[in-house]
């Protein structure tokens, strides 16, 4: 006989024994944490109430003192509205005693406020006036909306400059030989504060160095200046037409600046260009 699968529970049915039930374990009941005394609270208020009760009472007291000690003293006197004699000065000054004006080359005022045409260099030996200048110079000023039209955008240019405050602008024009011509051009701003005058020759140098409208290159600063430079642009050539070669100058000293224009169909070399504008700042 074949013996039977058998527990010590009985007989075990073919295919294995069935699996028990797994009691579910025991968990414990969790135990009920102490509940914290009440702690009393403290009133409030009352330290304060107490302290602005005495700040109060130290300034009324304070104010009260110094009312009385006040209207003990006798008045202080004051001084008389009508002088006899002022402080400053004391009596004319005799005849040449009086300090002379300030020198024109001290007083910038004087320079500036006086003909700005007469600030403009004088014209180079072997140069004759351009009367056929494209600015259309005529007796040596040029007014904001024709100076505006040498600028690639005139029509912002022109709108910027009565926004800034422009004062006017004095200007001359020269010729040598056939092509080569030269423009001066002094720009003067009406701001006191010289504020004009160094953003416009500072937005002019800002994009001298890009290659679209601009000399294409960093230039080269202007000897003596501390804020001048001049330039030299790529040569422009077109077909049926000459090449053109151009050259400018910026610089600016106080609510003047400088902006100087050298023109030729052979090229300019930096020493041309940088003599022009080293007359015009000894000028300035």
């Amino acid at each position: 006989m074949e013996p039977k699968n058998t527990t010590s529970d009985g007989p075990v049915p073919e295919g294995g024994p069935e699996p028990r039930p797994v009691p579910e374990p025991l968990v414990a009941e969790p135990e009920t944490a102490p509940v914290a005394a009440p702690v009393a609270k403290r009133p409030r208020g009352r330290t304060a109430l107490l302290v602005v009760a005495a700040a109060v009472l130290g300034i009324a007291g304070g104010t009260a003192v110094g009312y009385d000690v006040q209207a003990g003293r006798a008045p202080t006197p004051l001084p008389a509205l009508s002088q006899s004699d002022l402080a400053y000065p004391a009596k004319a000054l005799p005849p040449g005693k009086a300090p002379d004006p300030l020198p024109a080359s001290q007083d910038r005022r004087v320079r500036t406020d006086g003909d700005l045409r007469r600030l403009i260099a004088d014209r180079p030996a072997g140069w004759s006036d351009d009367d056929n200048s494209v600015l259309g110079i005529g007796d040596g000023w040029l007014s904001p909306d024709i100076y505006a039209r040498s600028f690639e955008e005139e029509g912002s240019m022109y709108e910027y400059f009565l926004e800034s405050d422009i004062r006017r602008i004095a200007s001359a024009a020269w010729k040598r030989g056939q092509y080569r011509t030269a423009e001066t051009n002094l720009v003067q701003f009406g701001s006191s504060t010289f504020q004009g005058a160094r953003e416009f020759a500072e937005a002019q140098l800002r994009y001298m160095p890009g290659t679209e409208i601009g000399a294409g290159n960093s230039g080269d600063a202007i000897k003596g200046s501390g804020n001048g430079r001049y330039f030299l642009y790529e040569v422009d050539r077109k077909p049926g037409y000459l090449p053109s070669y151009h050259a400018r100058a910026t610089v600016y000293r106080g609510d003047i600046v400088a902006d100087i224009h050298l023109y030729d169909t052979v090229p300019i070399s930096k020493k041309d260009i940088r003599t022009l504008a080293e007359r015009q700042l000894e000028r300035l």
